[in-house]
């Protein structure tokens, strides 16, 4: 299994509250070299706080053999055009590291934080995808760009603004997913999903992978290197004390996702429908202090990987290895001993193959 990262080491799934520790744009390069030095296979990067693409910058230059990836860039409010030089410019300078990660927001937020009229995403993100591969094979093969969507009308290339060909011109795009739709378009067109932290083993088993399977077969596409990118929510710490306060974050965060329609389906799958409607009636209140009771043990073990140093390796293994082929984790390094013990994890977890993943993908047996 494939192991990245995230920056600051240690982590947890955004959003809540501010993180104990920012991420320092000086120390980017110095990172990115200590993750490739301890094992890691990527460094992605999420568009939160900070540019995603200037980041990568950073790290690229930095690093010889550490892939690199936007995890995820919201798509519609750049034109395919910006995305497209981006990713191209990243490509480059990292000499095929790059992988463009790719998701579509909800509607408030294109509507209200970017200013974006809004139409049905997953036909739109197809659309999208296209697009930038018709301007990147302009760009690598000499191709005329003549792109005809029902968004983007795209046939306009003059010498100044074309930057020409590079030495590795094919860049793996990957979607973050949720519902079936957009696994669909990602099984058409895209190259792996990145489900969200709320999609459970049996979610991405029973829902997400069969709809991949279907847009693959529509468009008669392979899945032999098609990625299934994991961010999950986890809950660690180096002892049972200092434990419990990450899983007290952590119902806290599952509360919220249920609280969230785009992510209800996830929830329904595994019967939860009264808890995402009591969660959606407390979260209209902003009685946001009363969601994480909503959270029982056993509902923060069906999303949450719970566990100790010593034992969270292990449990991200058997809980993600049959179905996925990279995982996102890591520890906070604050000192030369959290250092070693974060390698041994990294070593722990790669050292999980991928095979049985990718046999359920294409509904093989391993």
């Amino acid at each position: 299994m494939k192991l990245e990262t995230l920056l600051p080491l240690g982590k947890v799934d955004p959003g809540l509250r501010a993180p104990e520790t920012p991420l320092d744009l000086h120390t980017v390069a110095q990172d990115a070299r200590t993750i490739e030095a301890l094992g890691y296979d990527g460094f992605v990067v999420e568009e939160t706080k900070d540019d995603p693409f200037v980041v990568l910058a950073l790290a690229a230059q930095a690093t010889t053999a550490l892939r690199l990836g936007t995890a995820v860039a919201i798509a519609f409010p750049r034109s395919p055009a910006v995305t497209a030089m981006s990713a191209w410019t990243l490509q480059k300078l990292s000499r095929g590291r790059f992988t463009l990660g790719l998701g579509s927001q909800v509607r408030a937020h294109v509507e209200r934080r970017y200013g974006v009229r809004w139409s049905a995403p997953a036909a739109w993100m197809r659309e999208y995808v296209l697009a930038l591969r018709a301007i990147w094979d302009c760009w690598q093969n000499g191709t005329a760009l003549d792109f005809q969507g029902q968004r983007y009308r795209l046939n306009l290339v003059v010498p100044l603004f074309n930057p020409g060909p590079i030495d590795h011109p094919t860049i793996p795009i990957h979607l973050a997913s949720v519902n079936r739709r957009m696994c669909r378009i990602a099984g058409d067109v895209a190259d792996g999903i990145r489900p969200h932290p709320v999609c459970t083993p049996s979610y991405i088993s029973e829902v997400m992978l069969p709809a991949v399977r279907e847009g693959a077969a529509r468009s008669g596409r392979g899945l032999r290197d098609f990625a299934v990118a994991m961010k999950p929510l986890v809950a660690a710490a180096p002892d049972e004390a200092s434990l419990q306060a990450k899983i007290r974050d952590a119902r806290a965060r599952i509360a919220f996702y249920a609280s969230t329609p785009s992510y209800l389906a996830a929830f329904a799958h595994h019967g939860l429908d009264a808890l995402t409607a009591e969660a959606k009636l407390l979260s209209r209140a902003q009685r946001w202090e009363e969601l994480p009771r909503l959270i029982t043990d056993e509902v923060l073990h069906q999303f949450v990987v719970v566990g100790t140093y010593d034992t969270v390796g292990r449990r991200l293994v058997e809980r993600f290895a049959a179905v996925v082929t990279h995982c996102e984790f890591s520890i906070a390094v604050r000192s030369e001993s959290d250092r070693e013990r974060l390698a041994e994890l990294v070593r722990e977890i790669r050292s999980a193959s991928s095979d049985a993943a990718r046999a359920r993908l294409v509904e093989a047996r391993p």
